[in-house]
Formats: C-alpha cells, sequence, structure tokens
C-alpha cells in the first residue's frame, strides 16, 4: 500500500508521515531530504552525472557512499533544494528513484508531488497546509530562534517558488484528503490521518 503525504514546508508533514509508518508499519521516506542531498552534492561541485544517492533501509541518506543524513537540515540546504527542486534533469532522477523504492512495497512517501506525479496511484493521499505564519513559528520552534520574520519570509518565497515552478507545482491531488493544521495539535492531524488511511483502507482498527 502507497501512503502519499504533501505539503508545504513546516507543514507537518515528516512528523505525521513519521507517525503514520510506525503506526502501520510501513517504510518511512521524506524526498525532501533526497533533494537536500543533490543540493549538497552540487554545492560541493559534484556534477549531476557523478552523483549518486542511496536511501538505506534504515532511511539514511548516502551521496556517492557518505552518509549525509545529519548535514541535510540547513537553512542554506532549505533554500538549495527547493531550487534545485525546478530543474527538470533533477526532477526526472528524483521521481525515478522514489518510484523505484516504492515498487512492491508499503511505504509511506511526504513531500511535494507525491500524490500528484510521483505516486499518482496512491491508495491514501493527503495533503496537509498552515498558514505560512503558523509555519514559521514552528519552524522556529525547532531552530530555537526568536526572529520568526527571516523565516517566514523564506518560508513565502518557497511557497511562490513551489506552487509557481513549470515542473511539478506544489497543489493537492483531486483526491487527496485536505487537513489543515494551522490550529490543531500534532497529536490531533495524526491521529485524523491514521483514521482516514483505515476509512481508505476499510480495514477498521486492524493495521493495514
Amino acid at each position: 500500500m502507497h501512503i502519499a503525504i504533501d505539503g508545504p514546508a513546516a507543514s507537518g508533514k515528516s512528523s505525521v508521515a513519521k507517525a503514520l509508518a510506525d503506526h502501520f508499519g510501513f517504510l518511512y521516506l521524506e524526498t525532501g531530504r533526497m533533494y537536500r542531498a543533490v543540493a549538497l552534492g552540487l554545492s560541493r561541485g559534484i556534477p549531476l552525472d557523478q552523483l549518486r544517492l542511496e536511501v538505506t533501509e534504515a532511511g539514511r541518506f548516502l551521496l556517492n557512499g557518505e552518509d549525509v543524513t545529519d548535514e541535510l537540515h540547513t537553512p542554506a540546504l532549505d533554500r538549495g533544494s527547493s531550487e534545485v527542486a525546478t530543474r527538470r534533469d533533477v526532477r526526472e532522477r528524483m521521481v525515478s528513484l522514489q518510484r523505484e523504492i516504492a515498487e512492491d512495497r508499503d511505504v509511506v512517501m511526504e513531500g511535494r508531488d507525491i500524490g500528484t506525479v510521483v505516486l499518482p496511484n496512491a491508495e491514501v493521499k493527503i495533503f496537509l497546509d498552515a498558514a505560512p505564519e503558523v509555519r514559521a513559528e514552528r519552524r522556529a520552534r525547532q531552530r530555537h530562534q526568536r526572529d520568526i520574520e527571516p523565516i517566514l519570509e523564506d518560508l513565502r518565497r518557497r511557497d511562490r517558488r513551489d506552487r509557481t515552478r513549470a515542473i511539478s507545482p506544489l497543489n493537492p491531488a483531486s483526491d487527496a484528503h485536505i487537513i489543515d493544521t494551522s490550529e490543531k495539535a500534532l497529536t490531533e492531524v495524526i491521529l485524523a490521518a491514521i483514521a482516514w488511511v483505515k476509512e481508505r483502507s476499510g480495514k477498521g482498527d486492524t493495521p493495514v
């Protein structure tokens, strides 16, 4: 079974996707880290055609054999990943790899175009959203920053780029279940997502 989780930055995708993967025993894949790894590789001067990206069963990201998982969440890579995601050659490689990872296995995959492009036939599609100000506050808490204005400006810039890019823009799939997380606690969102997966799978209280 495939579960697609989409939404803008800091909308809660990673937390919800991890919770679903743990609850149902599925593989979890954060595709945003794949684009961050590509951006990291390019920033190191590695040509795209020489860049090898692997995702281990434990969810670690290997860039040309080096584990770079713990280096992928920085403000610089926030911007860099959004920029490289507009490149057709990068997206084609990443989408192909993401589909390969999902083939013949149960997976919870989160990103910005999972339900629309990567896994358009996913049995469950969830789109998480929240007001930019709320997302900026969440990101600031994660990074222990007091001033949210630079973060808010960066999120709005990324939103514009992601929603208006010509290749795989950020939009909910027509059959996605949309959850606005602005005024919801994380636990509430997770429970709603679990309930939706169970409803779509027809399994009731039995894990999928």
